[in-house]
């Protein structure tokens, strides 16, 4: 068995509006292994300024990877418990190389082509006028869950924004999910969450800074707003710790990236973690290509999940990787009669 890894940049086609900054491009890497005339490719989605391996070893760690292919999947991911993404990309690219279709990680009816996934239409932040035309553009094909970035820009415009929404639009008509990326202090938290919570709001993700165990604690126990975990998870990587976390926290739902908390195994376990708590989860993104997202949404879709997941991502770069998926009505399907296209491979 060889092993190579290819560095790719991927390109917003519009530039996307966070708490952190406004993103135009985004480094990714695929692991390829080959053996015993098969091929399997796996995807590090590295997420800039925010993923907890994003440091300088990054690619001298990739060199290792491919040079201890030898070394096997599980023996690799032992290792690079601070590389979640590295583990992410090891562990689907194995599960591509052992499938009889190396794009096929999870056959079910979605891969069949029989079956698709609720998503959330994702609105970047931005001016009044051109979140308002993502919005419109995200009703118009058909998204009946919208998630909403806050925090950039004036709060009073986003509230207007998010009035007029419910102005149109009730809570049965029109599901709205807020993700703040820590935007908040705790002090703002408590009124901003107040304020919102007329809008009937489904559930806002980070409001406040990750790290602040108490203070993010209090807020799920007073807030009129089912709060959910995101960026809390990334950096955690003991068992214990994990535990520890949804105890002391206590979250309505967590929000899991593969690529940022390592790979499936890590989502497994905090999915059992907060089902024992009583809470619930969604699956989403860290915007990947094509190649991540598939392995994310066969995962997903095996766990027969009924709640809008955030897996919209695959439209947003002008250089994503040619795949069968595709988004109609809201809805996530992997179209069976379409190829994916291997040459960036070579």
């Amino acid at each position: 068995m060889t092993a190579k890894y290819i560095k790719h940049v991927l390109q917003f086609k519009i530039p996307g509006g966070t708490s952190r900054g406004v993103l135009s491009e985004k480094d990714t890497y695929f692991i390829v292994i080959e053996g015993d005339n098969k091929i399997g490719i796996g995807e590090c989605g590295l997420l800039r300024g925010l993923s907890v391996d994003d440091r300088p070893d990054y690619e001298a760690t990739l060199v290792w990877v491919c040079k201890n292919i030898h070394l096997g999947k599980s023996e690799l991911i032992k290792n690079l418990t601070e590389f979640p993404s590295i583990q992410f990309g090891i562990e689907t690219a194995f599960k591509s190389w052992e499938a009889e279709n190396p794009y096929e990680l999870f056959p079910s009816e979605f891969t069949q082509g029989n079956g698709g996934i609720s998503i959330n239409g994702l609105v970047w932040m931005g001016d009044e006028k051109f979140m308002k035309n993502q919005i419109s553009e995200k009703l118009n094909n058909g998204f009946t869950t919208i998630k909403m970035k806050v925090g950039a820009i004036d709060f009073d415009t986003e509230l207007k924004l998010l009035q007029s929404i419910r102005a149109s639009f009730s809570a049965q008509d029109i599901t709205l999910r807020l993700d703040a990326n820590g935007a908040f202090s705790f002090e703002e938290a408590k009124e901003k969450l107040n304020r919102l919570s007329e809008l009937e709001i489904h559930s806002i993700e980070q409001p406040i800074k990750k790290g602040k165990w108490e203070e993010m604690a209090a807020l799920c126990e007073t807030s009129p707003i089912p709060i959910a975990l995101d960026e809390e998870l990334i950096g955690v990587f003991s068992d214990n710790q994990k535990e520890k976390l949804i105890s002391t926290v206590n979250p309505q739902y967590i929000i899991l990236k593969p690529s940022l908390i390592g790979g499936f195994y890590a989502s497994e376990k905090w999915i059992s973690i907060i089902e024992k708590n009583g809470g619930g989860w969604w699956m989403t993104s860290a915007l990947e290509s094509n190649i991540g997202l598939n392995a994310i949404a066969q995962f997903t879709y095996q766990k027969e999940v009924t709640m809008p997941q955030g897996l919209g991502t695959g439209s947003l770069y002008t250089n994503n990787i040619p795949s069968p998926l595709e988004v109609k009505q809201g809805t996530l399907y992997y179209n069976s009669n379409e190829k994916w296209n291997f040459s960036f491979i070579n």
